[in-house]
């Protein structure tokens, strides 16, 4: 699939990852490319795209990403001025971290991981990441009825869309983080499902897992954890940049022979 000419809504593209991927569609010409984040910055982050590119590739849609009504609006106001959105890399994400059972050494009394918390990072993790998705296939299967099509075939050439997950290496577990893993491994089934359903109105949909790059969120850990409890245990020892996940996503993009899952975490292997 190529992405010169098509149409995209990237969320949580403010700033990390979604801010990096949403630049290098455009610098990869992309038609359109919509910036979906609830953070003030998210119209300077568009400008910034469009300075860089030198025309108006990216627009700014500021708004709650877990909001179902604010979702359909989104993909009405970009197909309304650019067409059916044809890629969507859903990259909204929250930590809240802390151990699944903490013991107070004092009280001897145990705290257990807030299910409220849990149930927040769901919904934001996994739940809309995976709506976002769902909105898009619907558009582009009536599209496809529209035009009078039914079940993809290869004799059509390129696909009709793709959907790339932002998963992590946390999937496979790690500790102080029982509600990011669980939603980042939920992804790879929600993936796996939705590719056998989609792939009917020509869209592929894959995960990519991140290793700890440098973005607000991992930022946010601080650098003496980053000393201690990451850069020893990559292979790169470094944290890896936002451009490089940007363009291995562009890669799950424009190869459809790949599919399922791609790992890019530097050679990250936590101690046990």
């Amino acid at each position: 699939m190529k992405i010169d000419g098509k149409v995209a809504v990237v969320t949580g593209a403010a700033s990390g990852i979604g801010q990096a991927v949403a630049l290098e569609l455009a610098r990869r010409g992309i038609k359109a490319v919509a910036l979906v984040d609830r953070s003030v910055n998210t119209a300077r982050a568009a400008a910034a795209i469009n300075d860089a590119v030198g025309r108006p590739a990216a627009e700014a849609v500021v708004g709650d990403a877990t909001d179902e009504k604010f979702r359909a609006g989104v993909f009405d106001q970009v197909a309304g001025r650019h067409g059916v959105v044809n890629v969507c890399v859903p990259a909204a994400g929250i930590t809240r971290d802390s151990l699944a059972v903490k013991l107070d050494r004092d009280t001897g009394k145990a705290a257990i991981y807030p299910q409220k918390t849990f149930r927040d990072v769901t919904e934001v993790n996994l739940i809309a990441p995976v709506y976002w998705a769902l909105e898009m296939v619907a558009r582009i299967a009536e599209d496809r009825r529209r035009q009078g099509l039914g079940r993809w075939e290869p004799a059509e050439g390129a696909l009709s869309g793709t959907v790339v997950f932002i998963g992590s290496v946390s999937s496979q577990g790690n500790k102080g983080q029982i509600a990011y893993a669980a939603t980042k491994a939920g992804l790879e089934g929600a993936a796996s499902t939705l590719m056998r359903e989609a792939i009917y109105h020509g869209v592929r949909c894959c995960v990519i897992h991140p290793g700890f790059t440098d973005t607000p969120m991992v930022r946010a850990m601080g650098d003496e954890y980053i000393a201690k409890n990451v850069l020893p245990y990559t292979q790169l020892r470094r944290l890896i940049k936002p451009d490089e996940i940007a363009d291995a996503i562009c890669f799950l993009i424009t190869n459809s022979a790949v599919s399922g899952e791609l790992w890019a975490d530097a050679g990250w292997h936590p101690s046990a």
